[in-house]
């Protein structure tokens, strides 16, 4: 078994308790709670959250209840990003992680309402979790800023504005900046923080997460080009059916393999980098970088 996998099976499931515990506890309606709870036992691949648990381990500080908390938090609010997007006023998806998004089941308000719910209990999860104050209100500032005008939403805005149009590479690069790279930016960040590191060590783990969320987007338009349906578990060509400019059209399928190959080369050169600040062991992060490479003819 892989170091990433066994990585995934030793901790996915304690940020799925967490979430999951948070969720039940905390949401007084139960059709409200079925809508929420349907969208985090979806499946995924927990990315953003695992990064987060990753990034403390790689400081070789302990897994606690606050990391799981803060990851787990995390992951709310890109689900709740994930139940919007679907929206047939945004992105108009009847399949997401190869089951009926929410709204197809449980009707486009209440489905609004359960994203609505994901973010806020996020914030209350962060404000009650067992971390310092000093650290809590910088986590709370620092999602805040990830997922909302400054970060995701924004992003998401620029890339509705964006349909039909054709952009140049740093106009979509801008968008994707904000709209999936903020929130891996904050995993890695949030782990940093949580792990007690200098601003140094935060700076250089802010240049790797910005390296790691640009090759994530790039790869995902590969992946929406080159694969089906069934292999992604969502309806795939959706952004050439909304006319959306990708890095595939701009580039070229090889010139998008390109520049995903450099981003995870720059990515890497920064993790190397960082084993000069004490104790770091790369292995973890490392493996989160290869994962997101595409072998042979994308």
């Amino acid at each position: 078994m892989s170091a990433l996998k066994e990585f995934t099976k030793e901790h996915a499931p304690l940020i799925e308790e967490v979430m999951e515990r948070f969720v039940k506890e905390h949401t007084s309606d139960q059709r409200l709670f079925e809508s929420m709870q349907y969208s985090i036992q979806a499946g995924g691949k927990r990315i953003r959250p695992l990064l987060l648990v990753a990034t403390v381990a790689a400081f070789h500080k302990p897994i606690n209840t606050a990391v799981y908390q803060c990851a787990a938090a995390l992951e709310m609010v890109h689900t709740y990003s994930l139940i919007h997007d679907d929206l047939p006023a945004m992105d108009n998806d009847d399949l997401r992680r190869g089951k009926p998004t929410n709204h197809k089941v449980f009707g486009e308000a209440l489905a609004i309402l359960a994203g609505d719910g994901l973010l806020t209990a996020a914030f209350q999860l962060v404000a009650m979790a067992e971390i310092e104050a000093n650290q809590k209100v910088l986590l709370l500032q620092q999602l805040s800023k990830a997922a909302g005008t400054q970060g995701m939403v924004a992003g998401q805005a620029a890339d509705i504005q964006g349909e039909n149009q054709a952009l140049r590479l740093e106009e979509l690069m801008s968008i994707h900046e904000r709209k999936t790279g903020e929130l891996i930016r904050f995993a890695v960040i949030a782990g940093g923080v949580l792990a007690d590191q200098t601003e140094e060590v935060l700076h250089e783990l802010d240049r790797f997460a910005q390296h790691i969320g640009l090759a994530f987007q790039i790869r995902d338009d590969l992946l929406d080009a080159t694969s089906t349906t069934e292999e992604l578990g969502k309806v795939v060509r959706r952004d050439d059916e909304l006319a959306k400019s990708t890095y595939p059209a701009l580039l070229g399928l090889a010139g998008a393999q390109q520049a995903l190959t450099e981003e995870l080369g720059k990515a890497k050169e920064i993790l190397a980098q960082l084993s000069r600040y004490g104790q770091f062991t790369q292995d973890v992060l490392l493996a989160f970088v290869e994962r997101f490479e595409i072998r042979g003819n994308a």
